[in-house]
């Protein structure tokens, strides 16, 4: 009798139909990447066992999805990128945009510096460090988080990452709608902002992809005096695991 819970090393389970719909010519790389998570990724503990057999749908497919959103050439920034989600996926599935991983934990960077080596992918660069640690230093025209911080502690790492007009993509769960209500006032502090709930990928993945959009319609300014010192002084700060 077994628990149904998959061991390190466990093969991932094979892609479903709507995978080559969503893919395309990046499916084997997006395959590549299932048979990393599945083993390397729960053996360092950057997924949980229980997750391989919900693989596609639940992270691969409902990642990708967010795509939609992304005009060709666009320049991201994932932060707390983890395992590489969405990050990773939106750059193995999307080679025209140039995305950053940004991951203040060595052994999270480590795995997925590993990983973009083994599936080629020359427009994704991993950077250690923390995002309030590249403000005034790290520009973009979308930041992209997935489970990583209430929104209005996720919007103060990310809004001053974005150029005027960009847009911070958070990917959210049921209670999407009645999270950013209660986050919207203090959010539009921060910078000045117009926030919206979309869902992406209907179709492809069920139930579909839920993204909290806040777009900026300022220019983000010039950091204060003295921060890019005291911020140059703790890029290489993290916890090792």
């Amino acid at each position: 009798m077994t628990s149904g819970v998959e061991e390190p090393g466990a093969a991932p389970p094979a892609p479903p139909a709507q995978a080559e719909a969503v893919f395309g010519d990046s499916l084997p790389k997006a395959r590549r990447y299932a048979e990393l998570l599945a083993d390397d990724g729960v053996r360092r503990g950057l997924i949980g066992p229980r997750e391989v057999p919900r693989l596609w749908e639940r992270h691969l497919i409902n990642c990708a999805v967010v795509e939609e959103l992304l005009p060709e050439g666009a320049e991201v920034v994932d932060i707390g990128s983890g395992a590489g989600l969405p990050g990773l996926v939106l750059g193995l599935l999307r080679p025209d945009i140039r995305m950053v991983l940004l991951e203040p934990l060595l052994r999270r960077t480590v795995f997925l510096d590993e990983a973009v080596g083994l599936l080629e992918l020359p427009n994704v660069e991993v950077r250690r460090g923390r995002a309030e640690e590249a403000h005034g230093d790290l520009y973009t025209d979308f930041v992209t988080a997935r489970a990583v911080a209430p929104l209005p502690r996720l919007a103060g790492w990310a809004l001053p990452l974005l150029r005027k007009g960009g847009s911070l993509l958070a990917l959210k769960g049921e209670q999407a709608e009645a999270e950013l209500a209660a986050a919207e006032q203090d959010v539009s502090k921060l910078r000045p902002s117009v926030s919206d709930v979309i869902r992406v990928g209907r179709g492809k993945v069920d139930p579909a992809t839920t993204v909290v959009r806040v777009t900026v319609t300022s220019d983000g300014g010039p950091p204060p005096p003295g921060s890019q010192k005291k911020r140059g002084g703790k890029k290489k700060r993290g916890r090792k695991r």
